[in-house]
């Protein structure tokens, strides 16, 4: 939804790679200068937070169709 508050950092592509072990998660991150990989345990920390809101207020895969719908058929 394009009326939600509080991603203003979400601006630029975040790729959270994770698994079984934690300590193995990385970030990649597209930056000017080609991909920023980020692995240290402070900085993924913080990234598995801003995951956890985004992903908490997507929209379901039906719901995500019905809106790209909408917005194809308005342009």
């Amino acid at each position: 939804p394009f009326d939600l508050d509080g991603f203003a950092r979400a601006a630029s592509t975040m790729t959270y790679v994770g698994g079984t072990v934690p300590k193995l998660d990385t970030v990649v991150r597209d930056v000017p200068h080609g991909s920023a990989f980020i692995d240290s345990e402070a900085q993924l920390s913080a990234f598995r937070t801003r995951f956890r809101k985004v992903e908490a207020v997507s929209l379901d895969p039906e719901r995500s169709r019905d809106l790209i719908d909408r917005l194809s058929k308005e342009l």
